[in-house]
């Protein structure tokens, strides 16, 4: 295939589970990808810090039509923590704003502390994050020396281990609801055992129900792209991946062509809420249906996959 092919831009329907590398924004590892592919639409789900690493799930095509629903997933993080150091940014990457004595405890009194954090609570966003504050992202105003009042925030966790306490690390995985924000996680911890802390490395394993075994370094998307991007696209998951947690609702050729055209169909559940997964035959993902009285079925969204999609 000739060099330009990473010029063309073609409709690409699915989503790529990038492990992504450290010094990256998440929009950037998106354009990387989305160039590799010769994808023409794409968006991803659940950003990451810059510093960060891990799974980031990249949608294309009628794949971009998922991110929303992925949002409002719940995502695993392996976090190591520096104590007896804070700094602005709440990461490695910002400048030292205070220290403090780190207490000796031992590993049953850290793994006490955590697990104080279980269930839900009210978190205070950090200054260096992407919400906005009258129209402005904090983390222009906090680069501009500036702390304004923040709202605190609902947020949940399900799980948190501790895997390591040694001298000045820390070590845990947590699950934990969406706008969780783990650097304010780790100053919260360190501020309960009576010393200052920032994240020293975050890495997130999983988001929804999607394993991190299916995640691609872009390292290795790189290469598989090198000569044309059709290995790249073999890799793609189905869109219907990202919804393994809704049930599935199952549709004849007549009802499937009324959900296409937008029409409330039958779903043949006693469900009167939530949200379906829609097949046609042979197992065509039509989209996703919102349940409604009586057992009738909603199209909330009809994806139109192209030939060949994954």
């Amino acid at each position: 295939m000739s060099r330009g092919h990473h010029s063309r831009s073609e409709p690409v329907d699915g989503l790529l589970l990038l492990n992504k590398p450290a010094g990256l924004t998440s929009n950037q590892a998106l354009q990387k990808v989305k160039r590799l592919l010769g994808a023409k639409k794409a968006g991803h789900t659940g950003s990451l810090d810059p510093a960060a690493t891990g799974m980031l799930p990249l949608c294309f095509g009628e794949a971009t039509k998922v991110c929303a629903f992925l949002l409002n997933a719940d995502k695993t993080y392996r976090v190591t923590a520096r104590l007896g150091t804070a700094t602005d940014t709440g990461d490695a990457t910002g400048a030292e704003i205070g220290s403090a004595t780190v207490p000796e405890l031992s590993a049953g009194q850290w793994d006490a502390i955590l697990q104080g954090f279980l269930g839900e609570s009210l978190q205070i966003p950090p200054m260096y994050s992407a919400l906005k504050k009258d129209g402005r992202r904090l983390y222009e105003l906090a680069r501009k020396g500036e702390t304004v009042e923040r709202e605190p925030r609902s947020i949940r966790i399900d799980e948190i281990e501790l895997l390591e306490a040694a001298g000045l690390r820390l070590v845990f995985r947590v699950r934990c609801s969406k706008g969780t924000y783990i650097r304010s996680l780790v100053e919260d911890i360190a501020k309960v055992a009576g010393t200052l802390a920032h994240t020293a490395g975050l890495h997130r394993e999983n988001v929804a129900d999607f394993r991190a075994e299916d995640m691609l370094d872009l390292s290795r998307a790189e290469a598989d792209a090198a000569d044309g991007p059709e290995p790249l696209r073999e890799r793609l998951l189905p869109p219907d991946t990202a919804l393994a947690a809704l049930p599935e609702v199952q549709l004849d050729a007549i009802q499937a062509t009324r959900f296409r055209d937008g029409q409330t169909v039958p779903s043949g559940h006693n469900e009167s809420d939530g949200l379906a997964r829609v097949y046609g035959g042979d197992q065509e993902f039509l989209g996703v249906g919102e349940f409604s009285t009586n057992g009738m079925l909603r199209p909330r969204r009809v994806f139109r996959l192209t030939e060949g999609h994954p």
